[in-house]
């Protein structure tokens, strides 16, 4: 990706896109001293002159990480978050900060104070999130590059649902001080950041830039490990090994073919392609995931809505973690013979001591343990799997959280993920969706259905060239 210092006309293609979409939440104003000096530095580095946009809960200096929270207004971050000032040193120029779900738990895009952001290719449909208002912006064509966090698929999701590329690095590849947390203290599920763009290249070039001393020197914690060319040139032929279905959640059909289609692709490059069952995906879900992120009783998520009024797309979420443990049990065992997904749900939403947290941990372990083995049985160098999708139509991602499924299995493994788009909803797509029953046809399966349905006069993806597939699986193994 070449960028000139023009490519500083991007604000005011940013305005333009928040104006359709309400996405840019704050312009950071110093971005424009920041572009004179940097026209005064003799060294282009890598990102030189390349306006770069910034997820809300991302400090930077002078200005608010709200969160979507009233409560986090008017309190300016002391100081850039490590990655922004390396992104500065390298000749970035962060311009604007963009919008967030209320307290980021929730892959819709609304808050009460900035508003519902929607996608830029059809407005009754989220952008996803939590990095929604980033998946949006450049989407629209207002940034090139965007900068986002992800603990359960908060970049993964608003990509697939806008048709981008991303990728969530692993927890410690990229320094997250100065970065706010949806949950403070949740170690269970691993907060990966990361970049988002419109292509790989892109997404590789913020990576070679952001993986250097200035890094390493502002947060010891990073490991010292630059970019590795060598492995992200290479071109033999890799082992990828492969799932259409996780077997808790039923892709739609338009998510099948994209994963049996691309597969295709990348065998035809000459790349071997092996089938593989994702382990104990149900025992992930309840036992590993509900129990890891609200292993408090859910009380530190309430923390942050004290005082706060609640935006509408996250009501049923808090509506589970206001009820009382001795009501969550009772209710788990009332709709356990109808709705057994919800039961354990709330069976696992109650609170635990410090004893069943390290047990939870050690089991955490464990599961990593046994999907790593069966990885290396294979032999494989990367996966390749679907993620949810297309666009859901806003207000129902905050009812269907067991959708996630795809993407929060690769926090707790604590893996590198990226999403790419590779094909477009078609007429038949829509038409096997209507014969759709998922895995349990309970109430959330039949909400997917609902809620996938796409208008074909806009679909989502754009259509990749065949033989940039290969990239892929090259990229997601170098980071």
């Amino acid at each position: 990706m070449t960028v000139s210092l023009t490519g500083f006309v991007c604000f005011p293609k940013a305005l333009q896109v928040t104006k359709e979409v309400n996405c840019v939440t704050d312009y950071l104003q110093e971005s424009e001293s920041q572009l004179q000096q940097v026209k005064r530095q003799a060294k282009k580095d890598l990102l030189y002159g390349v306006p770069v946009s910034i997820k809300d809960s991302i400090d930077c200096k002078g200005h608010d990480s709200t969160l979507g929270l009233v409560k986090c207004l008017n309190q300016p971050a002391a100081e850039d978050c490590v990655v922004v000032q390396v992104l500065k040193r390298r000749g970035a120029l962060p311009f604007v900060k963009t919008n967030v779900p209320q307290s980021l738990l929730n892959y819709d895009c609304s808050n009460l104070i900035f508003g519902q952001t929607m996608n830029p290719l059809d407005h009754t449909k989220t952008p996803g999130g939590s990095s929604g208002g980033e998946g949006a912006l450049i989407r629209g064509g207002g940034s090139i590059l965007g900068i986002g966090t992800d603990v359960g698929g908060s970049l993964r999701i608003p990509a697939a649902f806008c048709g981008i590329c991303t990728l969530k690095a692993t927890g410690g590849r990229l320094s997250k001080k100065g970065v706010v947390a949806s949950i403070p203290g949740q170690k269970s599920a691993v907060v990966g950041i990361g970049p988002m763009a419109k292509d790989v290249d892109s997404l590789a070039l913020c990576m070679r830039a952001l993986l250097c001393e200035d890094m390493f020197s502002l947060d010891p914690t990073v490991p010292p490990m630059p970019f590795n060319e060598e492995v992200f040139s290479s071109s033999r032929p890799l082992r990828i090994g492969y799932y259409d279905t996780d077997s808790f959640t039923m892709p739609g059909p338009s998510m099948r073919r994209a994963v049996l289609e691309t597969k295709q692709l990348l065998e035809s490059a000459g790349h071997t392609l092996l089938p593989f069952k994702p382990c104990r995906i149900e025992h992930l879900m309840f036992d590993i995931s509900v129990r890891g992120l609200f292993a408090d009783g859910c009380s530190t998520f309430l923390d942050r809505f004290k005082g706060e009024l609640e935006d509408p797309n996250i009501k049923q979420l808090l509506l589970l973690s206001k009820a009382p443990g001795w009501l969550r049990s009772l209710l788990s065992w009332i709709v356990k013979p109808i709705v057994p997904r919800l039961a354990n749900v709330l069976r696992n939403m109650n609170e635990r001591s410090v004893k069943e947290l390290w047990k939870l941990h050690c089991e955490i372990e464990e599961y990593r343990r046994e999907f790593i083995a069966e990885w290396r049985k294979l032999d494989l160098d990367v996966m390749l799997c679907p993620v949810v999708g297309p666009a859901f139509q806003i207000g129902f991602p905050g009812k269907l959280s067991v959708a996630t499924s795809y993407t929060i299995l690769y926090n707790y493994l604590d893996f590198p993920a990226g999403v790419v788009p590779v094909t477009t909803v078609t007429k038949e797509d829509e038409e096997e969706l209507k014969t759709y029953r998922g895995y349990y046809n309970d109430w959330w399966d039949k909400v997917f259905v609902k809620v996938s349905r796409y208008p074909l006069s806009g679909d989502l993806c754009s259509r990749r060239e065949p033989e940039r597939e290969g990239l892929v699986s090259e990229a997601w193994d170098e980071a």
